[in-house]
């Protein structure tokens, strides 16, 4: 009966740290789409002076 009783494992720590990993992820595949969405063409053309 006490066993039954006793927390071994707090849940709430580890859905946390789940849950800013996939923030973080989601971050970073939006940074990833937004370079690979821009275009380069201002680069490209030569400037004149």
């Amino acid at each position: 009966m006490i066993p039954q009783n006793i927390a071994l494992y707090s849940w709430s720590n580890g859905v946390i740290m789940i849950a800013i990993f996939g923030l973080v992820c989601l971050t970073l595949i939006g940074f990833l789409i937004k370079f690979m969405t821009t275009s380069d063409r201002d680069k490209e053309e030569p400037k004149e002076r």
